[in-house]
């Protein structure tokens, strides 16, 4: 059975163009041009993921996407020409799982959705190995492998590869994983998260210079890739 893409925008132009380019790529689209009427889809028609804009005429979609999180572990992909950081961060702290900017490229936005669908099919999976690339993580042991090659990572560094690798095409602000991984009192110290990456991609990536497997989202947060 093709996955269902709800698409919330009020534009009619953007609603023909994303139904054709999603039904030609095999999905079952269902529409809605209000908050109100996609929180009823929601509901009605059980989507596996959303594609959200953030100017509705009803509710601004970040207030949409809080919704729908109180009820939901749908993905959402935000999709909109509000490309003001602050704007992005907020969409993905209230749980958004990426953002694509207007105008856009069919062809990454059909990429983010996989990555999305990916992401959320593995979501539960806590026993076992996940992989990353050429990674093999095992989160029963806490430990993680390149190549075949074990890797020595500190307990705090194997928690950040972890819990980017169970979140492959999702990106997770500064504030997400600073709360995660070191608590809410340090939700403010990026700049040590960032040295903290930096020296997980040593470890990690064959060429720490051009990474791959760790994508830097500029001033909102990562997303791991599968290399």
């Amino acid at each position: 059975m093709s996955a269902a893409v709800l698409v919330v925008d009020d534009e009619p132009q953007i609603q023909r163009f994303l139904r054709h380019a999603l039904e030609a790529a095999g999905y079952r689209v269902v529409s809605a041009e209000t908050a109100a009427a996609a929180f009823r889809a929601v509901k009605a028609e059980s989507p596996d993921i959303a594609i959200v804009d953030l100017g509705l005429p009803d509710t601004d979609g970040i207030t949409l996407i809080g919704q729908i999180r109180q009820s939901s572990m749908l993905p959402i992909i935000v999709l909109s020409a509000q490309d003001d950081e602050t704007r992005k961060i907020a969409a993905l702290d209230m749980g958004a799982d990426d953002f694509v900017s207007k105008p856009f490229a069919i062809g990454e936005l059909l990429a983010r959705l996989r990555a999305c669908l990916r992401a959320r099919a593995a979501t539960g999976q806590v026993a076992g190995a996940l992989r990353l690339g050429n990674l093999a993580i095992d989160a029963a042991a806490h430990d993680a492998a390149r190549d075949g090659q074990k890797l020595k990572l500190t307990p705090k560094q194997f928690e950040l590869l972890e819990l980017l690798a169970r979140n492959v095409g999702r990106v997770l602000t500064h504030r997400q994983i600073l709360t995660r991984i070191w608590g809410p009192a340090h939700v403010e110290d990026v700049a040590y998260l960032r040295v903290f990456v930096s020296q997980l991609r040593q470890k990690i990536e064959t060429d720490p210079a051009q990474p791959r497997l760790i994508a830097t989202v500029p001033g909102v947060g990562y997303r791991a890739e599968e290399g």
